[in-house]
């Protein structure tokens, strides 16, 4: 049996804080880690597109991969590609030294020498890969 309530006597219902789309425009780091965020679709589609390149290498059919590769679209989507990956990687990069402590005999190694190692080994990579694939060329 339900009971008549008086007028102006409604049902309390909790407090429902109004959500901000924008939440992460507020402040430039927030903005810099949803920004790192996306260019993880980007980055993914770097490992396809080179997933892609394995496969034509493996069927010989490298001459339909590089037509497909010199669309104009495709080009354009590769460069985006590239720059949200170097992105990507950098802020990566500059983010260890927060989730990394490295200690030597109860020293803590700076932050500063912890980004430079890791940007000194990602540079030296980068330049053997690329001279390895501008020898062979």
């Amino acid at each position: 049996m339900t009971t008549a309530r008086p007028p102006g006597h409604e049902e309390a219902r909790p407090y429902v804080r109004p959500r901000d789309r924008w939440w992460f425009a507020r402040r430039r780091s927030l903005a810099v880690f949803v920004l790192r965020e996306l260019t993880s679709v980007l980055v993914a589609w770097t490992v396809a597109y080179l997933l892609l390149l394995l496969g034509a290498v493996a069927d010989g059919t490298t001459e339909r991969f590089a037509a497909l590769a010199a669309r104009p679209w495709m080009v354009a989507l590769n460069v985006l590609a590239l720059a949200a990956t170097a992105f990507h990687a950098v802020t990566f990069l500059n983010l260890a030294p927060k989730a990394t402590v490295v200690r030597l005999d109860g020293w803590r190694v700076p932050a500063w020498m912890i980004q430079g190692g890791n940007h000194t080994a990602w540079l030296a990579v980068s330049a053997l890969l690329a001279y390895l694939v501008l020898r062979s060329s």
